[in-house]
């Protein structure tokens, strides 16, 4: 048996909006029609901890009651429904599936919480009559779930913590390339600076060389005047010493 103070209940939030209860009606879980939140937790707290567990008390371990306001402001609930689904009820819960999916257009693929929240509420009642047949069953069923869910939570984790680290990964990329950028700029002025630089020590080279070149070409022609004329003086010379004797 449940106490009421330990019945697990789904989203205490339900009991802060009227719409939760179309909601209810409308999900997948098939459950029975609404009843004062008293009577039922009345009810659980009176069977005590020593009493059998029955068909409804696992299935309000498995499927804890929803707890709404109604509009007259009256705390309501509506519990899984005990009673065993035929062929066809499962067949038209296949058609509703398929109805919802497309009516609240959910992606076939990929990460759609839309289809994900469809599909465990299929997955629910299909929980509620198997437990229904068998309990034990439903229990195992459930604790399937259970694990599926805290692996899938675990992969969430991880998929956010990589989303996280990429984007960090990605600010310092940013960062390192800015920096770069700001060094590969701070090289380009240098080496705009020393090619000017550059430029201007070969145009002061070349001066420098043409004007030794010119000084070196006024000597040797100066020189060679002066060998013309020192050798024309010595031809006048011995002329003039032949002409002695």
């Amino acid at each position: 048996a449940y106490p009421v103070n330990e019945t697990p209940m789904e989203g205490n939030a339900d009991t802060k909006t009227g719409s939760v209860k179309v909601d209810i009606e409308q999900s997948l879980v098939k459950r029975l029609s609404a009843e004062p939140y008293a009577d039922v937790a009345g009810n659980l707290k009176a069977k005590g901890s020593g009493a059998k567990t029955t068909i409804e008390d696992t299935l309000n371990a498995v499927l804890p009651p929803r707890a709404f306001i109604d509009e007259k402001g009256n705390k309501m609930m509506m519990r899984a429904a005990p009673t065993k689904s035929s062929r066809e009820e499962v067949i038209t819960l296949q058609m509703r599936l398929d109805s919802l999916l497309q009516e609240r257009q959910a992606r076939e693929s990929g990460i759609c919480p839309v289809r994900e929240e469809l599909y465990a509420q299929c997955f629910d009642e299909l929980i509620r009559q198997v437990t229904v047949e068998c309990p034990e069953r439903g229990l195992l069923l459930t604790r399937i779930k259970d694990e599926i869910s805290m692996t899938l939570a675990a992969h969430q984790t991880l998929y956010q913590g990589s989303i996280a680290f990429g984007m960090r990964k990605a600010l310092q990329a940013e960062q390192g390339g800015s920096a770069l950028e700001a060094k590969i700029k701070q090289l380009e002025e240098r080496k705009k600076k020393l090619q000017t630089r550059l430029q201007q020590e070969t145009t002061k080279s070349e001066i420098l060389e043409k004007k030794i070149s010119e000084k070196k070409q006024a000597k040797e022609k100066r020189m060679q005047s002066e060998k013309e004329f020192l050798s024309f003086q010595a031809k006048h010379l011995e002329a003039f010493l032949k002409s002695l004797k």
